[in-house]
Formats: structure tokens, sequence, C-alpha cells
């Protein structure tokens, strides 16, 4: 076991940008494509990557530190530190049953794959970590190995089902055909904000409000465009967060940075997978005949759509500002800004680009985000002290936007304490939404992309 454990850690250790390559190569030589052209689209892949995570850096960097800075001048008592999700994925890789979850979560898709349940082949092995997260947060709660799986393993199932239903709108709005994303802590929010769009379509008013990018554009002249909105945006961040002019100014250009160089990396990504996705269809087609398979990546992917990433950034003061007035909330917002553009995905998609909505969207989840974040400060901040994470100076808590956009692990968690009963019940009736939602919700996709233009 020792020499499984430590062969499993060298890959994680690699992390995706270089992990992803050496899978997909070893995949695309699966599916007949050669050596060559399977490492050159892995390698591809993985600059992708590495293009996307040096972008998303940057909006942790400049506009992180902006909210940060206007945190501190209010002087506010916000006393569960924001840690982020690379520590997140640290702490959850690091826990005992990680090793064990990695071939039995891979076992399930391909067992669901042969037996029909999924069209879902997720090759991205290293977001595993949020599938083996709600397994861990159980086992630390519980100590019983059999809740973790369990939690584990009905997470992973979801996860994959809600891909496959939200499959045909990556395709048609995001314009990632073959492609699906079974990122549990993004994916998970598809049936609330396809739910919530069918609320505002019976809002008069609100249901005539269609403010996309391209009349966002129309509208603004050139300052609707996605540099020089990100160029404003900044600014302000900058003023709001109390810099000098240069800090400002150089706040302002490194957003404007990210809305063009981001979509760009997306491309150069998509150019490495594109290979690989036709070589799975070509083969799923010739091995089972009639079958579809979508191939399961990083949510990364969508990060680039130029709605997403302005809806992001709209969202960053927005979600200091929930911060700041939500009572129940403890969680200071700070490592996880840059995970935003992974956030809102959903609520953009569900709304078809009509930023209006998708800013409502996204601060509704953000309200709950920030509740889950609060009341799962204890559990995470125990799995960190359980695998010797080095807490910052002064933290007492741990949590993040990331860790806590994950609707299932708080339902898991609630739904296996008999101890609060209160929340329990709470458990269970968040439980009953949800699923109700997702059917209320379930012909929503194939309804919208029948009836909106493809990307």
């Amino acid at each position: 076991m020792s020499i499984l454990t430590s062969a499993v850690q060298y890959i994680l250790d690699l992390g995706a940008s270089a992990m992803l390559p050496v899978i997909l190569t070893i995949f695309g030589m699966i599916l007949g494509q050669g050596f060559v052209k399977s490492f050159r689209a892995g390698v591809t892949v993985g600059v992708g990557f590495i293009g996307i995570n040096l972008v998303i850096g940057l909006i942790g960097q400049y506009a992180g530190a902006a909210a940060q800075a206007m945190v501190d001048r209010l002087n506010l008592n916000l006393n569960v530190l924001d840690v982020g999700w690379p520590v997140g994925a640290a702490i959850t890789w690091a826990t005992p049953v990680a090793v064990i979850m990695i071939p039995m979560l891979f076992i399930v898709n391909m067992v669901m794959l042969a037996f029909n349940w999924t069209k879902t082949m997720d090759v991205d092995i290293w977001n595993y970590w949020h599938l083996i997260f709600a397994g861990a947060v159980i086992y630390y709660a519980t100590g019983s190995l059999a809740l973790c799986f369990l939690c584990a393993l009905i997470h992973a199932v979801v996860t994959f089902k809600l891909a496959d239903w939200t499959a045909p709108a990556v395709g048609h709005f995001l314009g990632l055909p073959g492609v699906n994303l079974p990122h549990a802590e993004t994916v998970a929010w598809a049936p609330v904000c396809y739910t919530l769009n069918m609320i505002w379509d019976k809002i008069p008013g609100l249901n005539k409000v269609d403010l996309d990018g391209d009349k966002l554009k129309e509208k603004l002249g050139f300052l609707g465009e996605p540099m020089f909105l990100g160029l404003i945006l900044g600014l302000v961040f900058g003023v709001l967060g109390g810099y000098d002019s240069k800090a400002v100014i150089n706040t302002g250009i490194n957003m404007a940075a990210v809305l063009v160089i981001l979509p760009r990396m997306v491309s150069l990504l998509m150019e490495g997978l594109m290979p690989l996705s036709e070589g799975a269809r070509e083969f799923i087609q010739k091995k089972f005949p009639g079958k579809e398979v979508y191939i399961g990546l990083d949510a990364a992917v969508a990060t680039g759509h130029p709605t997403v990433v302005t809806v992001s950034l709209i969202m960053i003061p927005i979600t200091v500002a929930l911060a700041v007035i939500l009572p129940y909330n403890r969680l200071l917002p700070y490592a996880d800004i840059a995970v935003l553009p992974f956030t809102v995905i959903w609520a953009v998609v569900a709304s078809r680009g009509n930023i209006v909505r998708s800013v409502l969207n996204s601060s509704i989840m953000m309200c709950a985000i920030l509740f889950i974040a609060t009341n799962l400060a204890e559990a995470t901040t125990t799995m960190g002290h359980a695998v010797g994470f080095a807490f910052p100076e002064g933290a007492t808590q741990i949590s993040g936007i990331d860790m806590s956009c994950h609707i299932l692990v708080w339902v898991f968690a609630k739904l296996c304490d008999p101890s609060n009963m209160p929340l329990l019940i709470a458990g269970a009736v968040v439980a009953v939404a949800y699923f109700g939602m997702w059917y209320i919700a379930r012909n929503e996709v194939k309804r919208q992309v029948e009836e909106t233009p493809a990307a």
C-alpha cells in the first residue's frame, strides 16, 4: 500500500497542469491517436491550463488584494479565513481516504458508462478532490468509513448526472462540443440557476431586460468591449481599496488584461482537446455503435467566456459587500476571490448570457455559499488540523468560497449529525428542495438549446 500511495501521491503532486498532459497522452494513445498526436494535444492542454491559471492568478493578486484592502479599511471582524482552493485541495489529498477513493471513483465512472447510466467520461482526475472532499468531511465528522465512501459515491453519481444534463448547454452556449463539466462545485449550482431563470421569466419588467455582452458593447461603444470593461472595473476596485494613483492604474490594466488574455488561453486549451474529443467519439462509435460520450473536463475551459469573466469581476465587490452585511457570515473573502469565474459559470449559462440575470443568480448563490462557508468552518478546520496544515498566524478557523460551493457536502454533513436536530431537518429540507428544483428545471437545458442560436 505504501508503494501505491507514493506512486499516486507523486502523480498528484505534479498538479493539474502537468498531470493532465500525462493522462491525456495515455488516453489519446488508447483511442488510437498515436503518440505524437496525443503528446502534442496533451502538452497543448497543459500549456493552456498554465495560461488560464496565470491569468486567474492576476484576479487574486489585484482584485483579491483590493477586496482585502476594502475589508481592512472597514475594520471588519470576520474571523474565518478564506484560505483558497489550493489549500482545500491539499488538505483533501492529504486525508487517509483519498488514495482509496481515487480508483474507486474512477471505477464507478467506468461502470456507469458501461451500463449507460452516464455519458460522462471524466478524465479530470485532479478535480476528483472535489468528490473526495465530500467523503473526507463526513469521515472527520463521524469517523465512519462506510458513511464517508457512501457520501463520496453519491456525490460522484449526482455530479456525473448533472454533467450529462448540462452537456448540451456546454456545447451550444459555451461553444465546447463533445465536452461537459463534471466539476462538482460548479455544476452543482445548475439546477438552482435554471430554476431562478424560470422565476425571472415570470417577473414583469425583469423578464423584458435582456442585456448580454453584445448589447452592452452596443450601448457603451468601445467602453463595452471586454478590455475596457476590465479596465473600468479594475480602476473602481483600486479606488474602493483606497489605493494611490499608481496602484489604481496597475489594478485597472491588469483587470483589462484578464478579460483579453483569458479567452485566448481557453482557445489554446481547446486546440489541444479537440483531437482527443474527436478521437474519443470515433473510438466509442467503433466499439459501442450509437453510444454518445462526453469528455468530462475542468470547468476552467468555460472561464474564458466573455460574459463569465465580466460577471465574475462585477461579483467581486458584491461578494465583499455580502460578506459585510449578512448577519450570519464570518468568512473573510480573500484567496478564493480568484475562483469567481468558476463560481458564476452556471449563473451565466442558465440566463443565456443575460448580465442582469447572471448577477442576480450569482448574488443569491453567494449568500448560500457564505452561509455554508461559515457553517462548515469547524469541519474544514478539523480536517486541516488532522492532516497537519500550518495555519496562518492569527487564524483560528479556515474555510473558503470554493470549498463552500458544494451544496451536497453541506447536506451530507447535516444529515449525518443527529445531535443537531434543527440542522438535520434543514439538511433534509434543502435536499428535497434541491432535487425538486432539478426536477422542475429538467427540460430547461433542452428548451434553451432549441430556442437560442449556437455560440
